[in-house]
């Protein structure tokens, strides 16, 4: 990178980055641009240890067992002890003077102080004392957490024993800051919470032997001697018998008896104390633009506008005089309905393996990481998305994860799976994450810790038009489905700002769907109550991805036919995640070093 970008780093972070220059006439001496180099060295050592000592299962999910026996303390005593931490760490990375530092130094010390400084922000609203929903909460990540790790040693199986002797304990402290909330007006919507004791209850009535958290004993160790394996086993069972299920049980029954008839009516995040405040914040959050909720949604219906007439020409096209007759024809067409959950995998493989040999006319660098391709847990499945995406482990014990929603297979749709697993995967989510961990130089803070839903999630729907340009989408109807996800997330700007700032009910959000899409209804209905539980994530995908494309277009104009889409990719991924003015400054920065004109903004 060109010493042109700290300076646009610098100025686009604006009051973010609070870093002091030296005295007038005092001139920054090689051995001072040291002595900071090590400090903020130090500093961002320091505060990675505080950060998986905090969060011991995210510790062992990248491969570091230091903590492989500790479970996060989940207690409100502890949350105020990290926010007065954060605030610590803040001050610190602030007063580290990054002038004259090497670029990327100086970015991660600006990318730190507007991350911590974000955190302390939000933590006025409180969000712990809503910790749970139906899609994430201690009763879900900690049924994911064994098949997520590597089990490798006997020590790996005592640590996580001692973790399933500490479930009980982060329960109680789960609930206990869930009537903090009820005390304080901070409880979801009750319909959601219905499906919170379901959940548990489904997971807490399982045998020991059919638990999730039993997963790890069908695969043990081959070094693991016949006595051990026996040891682990009873010990393994018992504790799930005794601890981990009637955890279940009682937090299921708190949930359903005591905690959802208390429950809010309304799904907006508009009902919340400081209901405003609060959406414009997340919003601000999840876009990494100062974009007013209004402005979003506006946005929203134009971007519906012009994919609708996009799929009209699809429809026209297939011999269709309408997109209403060709939607309804697509619906019957048997073709399009899956058979099988094992089916619908084989799809999102076939897709994957078909498009990769092409990455190279995309990318000047490739990903080493590989992948799987692999279905939710049944127990997520009513509620989890089409598909998402786990990265791999750093340290390589881990492939990365497409993680595909096979639950009611006969009442889904292949049109848009080769769009999702493009999405998911490679040139999406999977290409970008696994690069991102890969960039030497960088501190794990910048490989593994920030992320920017707008810059991630913008990428990797990106990627899916990418599908386009190497002659993807042979099937009309693939290509349709390819419009459809892109037509979905333009739907999200309008319905997310519906539902939080307009005041739209469930109703009006499940009719949005259906009047611009083909979407199936069980994939409706689990996305609008994503949207209620998940207040503004969903409007990053669009935002990120037309930023992206309109960087694009003026660097393709700035550079004429130098351009090269392999180096601009390249240069869009390789700083890892990057708010989108960062991104944008990056980008500027890049074109001005290749010769070309400054890129006129639109």
């Amino acid at each position: 990178m060109s010493r042109c970008l700290v300076a646009a780093v610098v100025l686009t972070l604006g009051a973010c980055a609070t870093s002091r220059p030296p005295p007038a006439g005092q001139p920054t001496t090689p051995a001072s641009v040291e002595a900071r180099r090590d400090a903020l060295k130090a500093l961002l050592a320091e505060h990675w240890d505080y950060v998986l000592a905090q969060s011991p299962e995210y510790a062992s999910i990248l491969g570091d067992k230091r903590f492989n026996d500790r479970s996060s303390d989940l207690s409100a005593a502890a949350v105020a002890a990290r926010v007065a931490r954060t605030r610590d760490y803040l001050a610190r990375f602030e007063a580290i003077d990054a002038s004259g530092l090497p670029e990327q130094e100086a970015l991660t010390q600006a990318l730190m102080v507007r991350e911590l400084r974000r955190s302390l922000d939000e933590a006025r609203f409180e969000d712990w004392k809503m910790p749970v929903n139906q899609m994430e909460g201690i009763h879900l990540q900690a049924a994911r957490l064994p098949s997520i790790l590597s089990f490798r040693t006997v020590k790996d199986y005592d640590d996580y024993l001692a973790r399933m002797r500490s479930l009980p304990r982060q329960f109680a402290d789960v609930e206990a800051n869930m009537r903090l909330g009820v005390e304080a007006g901070l409880v979801p919507p009750r319909f959601l919470l219905e499906k919170v004791a379901a959940q548990a209850e489904a997971i807490g009535t399982e045998s020991p032997e059919q638990s999730p958290f039993a997963a790890p004993l069908a695969k043990m160790p081959e070094d693991t001697t016949a006595a051990e394996r026996e040891r682990i086993r009873k010990a393994w069972l018992a504790v799930i018998r005794d601890d981990v299920l009637p955890a279940y049980r009682a937090f299921a029954r708190f949930v359903r008896e005591e905690y959802a008839p208390r429950g809010r009516a309304e799904p907006g995040l508009w009902a919340l104390p400081d209901g405003a405040a609060r959406y414009a914040s997340r919003a601000r959050r999840f876009t990494t633009t100062q974009l007013a909720p209004a402005e979003i949604h506006e946005m929203g219906l134009r971007e519906v506008a012009r994919i609708e007439a996009e799929m009209v020409a699809v429809a026209q096209r297939a011999g269709f005089p309408d997109l209403a007759s060709f939607r309804a024809a697509l619906a019957k067409d048997p073709r399009l309905k899956p058979t099988s959950r094992e089916q619908i995998l084989e799809i999102y493989r076939g897709y994957l393996d078909g498009i990769s040999p092409e990455l190279p006319r995309l990318f000047g660098r490739l990903p080493k990481a590989g992948f799987v391709v692999v279905p939710v847990e049944q127990f997520r499945e009513k509620a989890a998305a089409a598909a998402q995406y786990m990265p791999p482990a750093p340290d390589g014990s881990r492939p990365g994860r497409i993680e595909v929603n096979t639950g009611d297979f006969a009442q889904r749709s292949t049109l848009a799976m080769e769009s999702t697993a493009y999405h998911e995967g490679v040139p999406g989510h999977h290409l970008q994450g696994s690069i991102q961990q890969e960039i030497p130089g960088l501190p794990p803070q910048r490989r593994l810790w920030l992320w920017y839903n707008a810059y991630g999630e913008g990428w990797a729907l990106y990627a899916e038009r990418l599908g386009e340009e190497v002659g993807r989408y042979k099937d009309p109807a693939s290509y349709y489905g390819h419009l459809q996800d892109e037509m979905l997330r333009a739907m999200r700007l309008v319905v997310d700002t519906g539902l939080h700032e307009k005041r739209w009910t469930r109703d009006q959000v499940v009719q949005f769907f259906r009047d611009h899409s083909s979407i199936d209804e069980v994939e409706v209905q689990a996305e609008t109550d994503r949207y209620i539980a998940w207040p503004g994530q969903a409007l990053a995908y669009k935002v990120g991805e037309l930023k992206i494309r309109e960087l694009r277009e003026r660097a393709r104009k700035a550079l004429g036919p130098t351009f090269d889409v392999r180096q601009f990719h390249d240069q869009v991924l390789g700083a890892g995640a990057l708010p989108l003015d960062v991104l944008e400054a990056r980008i500027d920065a890049w074109v001005a070093a290749q010769g070309g004109a400054r890129p006129t903004k639109s």
